[in-house]
């Protein structure tokens, strides 16, 4: 670029002419100006060793060599193209990453690259040639000068030499086709459909789900709609993920044989390879993080999960007072419970609770990839368990509580839906929350009631254990507070308190510990210090705390359900509404 916009020798130029006229010169070097630009921004996808980059690198290097010569007979700068060209061609082999999946998203970051980098080379031209600038020239009016001349339209400077205003006008003209161009085809070619889980994918899972479900409460999860599952050679085990931002981001433990894990991992991490994307995991248990270990990961506790023994749950005591007394008063209120397995519901009774969900959800992000199965009711979904709370107008107070009760037996009015808990199966016996769904004028306490009337109709569900919500860094914030606590890990509790102002970290943790849980420890996998700030950003992402502006208003889906990481809720809003699902995301 930098040669392009640089006077030339005119002992060459007078050679030159002799082959070619003065204008086609000047538009040579406005073509190897465009050269430059399309080079330097490929060299992320050549750094990433992109077959289809190396593809693009050789055709443009092959062009500048000609493009040199003709804007100037610039032999030397031609040299150097040509050795590139031979090095690049001499290692082609090192350049086997396959592209990544295409989006329109894509139009719009080019669209502002190059016009980012169009202007900047404009205002690198006028610098080299300012001398060529008649009269004053302030930034306003070069910038002025050049969004004009990437439409073709004259603007306010005057130059003293016709030919550096024939170049200016050929170079930024150029450039402005090239932006314009480039952004339209990106954004009107045909996406490139992006990896779902496909029928046969669904049910080789539900088989493998029969089988080893009990190992982990995550693993229905994997049939999530918008993951896909990279299988072991022998197909007895694999593993669900999903591309998000360059990074390959895998959830929970790999599904199936423990024997097999290995084979899945290491297609897993072929994959990533042969894409150039970065592996992570988020969610592994201890026994998943240890095989991703030993295929060369390394693994980070950020959280863990709280597990409630359905059998040994009681009220009694004093460490249950709060939950006790918030059972107690939502009683009072005239609230009953009912839980049920999806499979158990009539279809107008399906669609009542998918549009009440949806309405309550309102025009909130959903969110969840790890821990949310993303929909309600839907039939293959059977064993799946609804518990819902309505609102009677009276209440029985001679009633067992532990007594599941129809509110069509209420004789004090219709009642009114206030919440639900959706469960997905965790093996034949044990449930895994997916998401709270909730009125918000119903009274405090409402999903205290929930998860206590979850517990004591386990057994007519036969479960024996619940899988709860996920507090984030619980081990920070538990050792933190005690007595004797070290000046680090203090300092670390304190800004985990600070995030809680936006994020239900302190008031997650503290609403899990409620129900005295077996806490069980979830881990981030990943191939290097150095990838954590990308692959954090990636696993925001897929969590939908970090969202993109859609192309199109969002109409939410009726079966749409808010699962995994509920919206990070208003400051200072009571813990216990809507509680997060998915890993720290509150």
């Amino acid at each position: 670029m930098v040669s392009a916009l640089t006077p030339e020798w005119r002992t060459r130029l007078a050679d030159l002419r002799v082959l070619l006229p003065a204008a086609a010169s000047r538009q040579a070097a406005a073509f190897t100006v465009v050269v430059g630009m399309l080079l330097v921004l490929l060299a992320t996808g050549l750094r990433r060793r992109k077959r289809r980059a190396w593809r693009a690198v050789i055709v443009l290097l092959g062009l500048s060599v000609a493009l040199h010569v003709a804007k100037g007979l610039d032999y030397d700068e031609a040299a150097v193209s040509a050795a590139l060209f031979g090095a690049l061609v001499l290692v082609r082999g090192e350049f086997r990453a396959k592209g990544d999946p295409t989006t329109r998203w894509r139009a719009l970051g080019a669209g502002l690259l190059l016009t980012a980098v169009s202007i900047g080379i404009g205002f690198l031209l006028l610098h080299l040639r300012e001398h060529r600038i008649a009269g004053p020239h302030a930034w306003s009016a070069q910038l002025e000068q050049i969004v004009l001349g990437l439409v073709g339209v004259p603007g306010p400077l005057h130059f003293t030499s016709d030919r550096f205003a024939d170049l200016a006008d050929r170079v930024l003209l150029t450039l402005g086709m090239v932006t314009i161009g480039t952004t339209g085809y990106l954004a009107l070619r045909p996406p490139q459909p992006q990896p779902r889980l496909t029928e046969e994918d669904q049910a080789r899972v539900r088989a493998l789900l029969d089988r080893h479900g009990d190992a982990d409460s995550l693993g229905y999860f994997v049939l999530r709609s918008d993951k896909s599952v990279i299988w072991s050679p022998s197909g007895k085990a694999c593993v669900a993920y999903r591309v998000v931002s360059g990074v390959m981001l895998a959830s929970g433990d790999p599904l199936g044989d423990r024997e097999a894990w290995p084979g899945a991992i290491r297609e897993f991490l072929r994959e990533a390879a042969d894409h150039a994307w970065t592996p992570a995991v988020i969610g592994c248990s201890e026994a998943g993080g240890t095989a991703w270990t030993r295929a060369g990961l390394s693994a980070l506790e950020f959280g863990d999960e709280a597990v409630v023994d359905a059998a040994t749950f009681t009220l009694d005591g004093r460490a249950m007072r709060n939950v006790r007394q918030a059972v107690a008063r939502v009683e009072r209120a005239g609230y009953t419970a009912v839980a049920r397995r999806v499979r158990d519901l009539a279809p107008h009774d399906v669609a009542r609770l998918k549009a009440q969900a949806a309405a309550w959800r309102g025009s909130e992000t959903e969110r969840g990839f790890s821990m949310a199965l993303g929909r309600l009711g839907d039939p293959e979904d059977g064993d799946c368990v609804v518990v819902l709370a309505y609102e009677t107008a009276a209440c029985d107070t001679e009633a067992d509580p532990a007594e599941p009760t129809d509110p069509s037996d209420s004789a004090g009015g219709e009642p009114r839906l206030r919440a639900l808990l959706h469960f997905v199966p965790w093996g034949r016996h044990g449930l895994s929350l997916d998401a709270m769904r909730r009125d918000r004028s119903a009274d405090n306490g409402l999903n205290e009631f929930l998860i206590v009337s979850t517990l004591r109709q386990a057994p007519q569900l036969g479960v024996a254990r619940v899988s709860l919500n996920f507090a984030f860094f619980r081990s920070a914030l538990e050792r933190g507070e005690r007595l004797g606590a070290g000046p680090v890990i203090r300092c670390w509790r304190g800004t985990l308190l600070f995030l809680s102002r936006w994020f239900q970290i302190d008031s997650l943790y503290r609403f899990n510990a409620k129900f005295q849980p077996t806490w069980q420890p979830r881990f981030v996998c990943y191939p290097a210090t150095a990838e954590l700030p990308r692959i954090a950003l990636a696993m925001l992402e897929a969590e939908a705390f970090l969202v993109r502006p859609r192309w199109r208003d969002h109409v939410p889906r009726p079966g749409a359900l808010l699962a995994a990481a509920r919206r990070p809720r208003r400051e200072r809003q009571a813990p216990e509404d809507d509680r997060a699902r998915a890993p720290g995301a509150p």
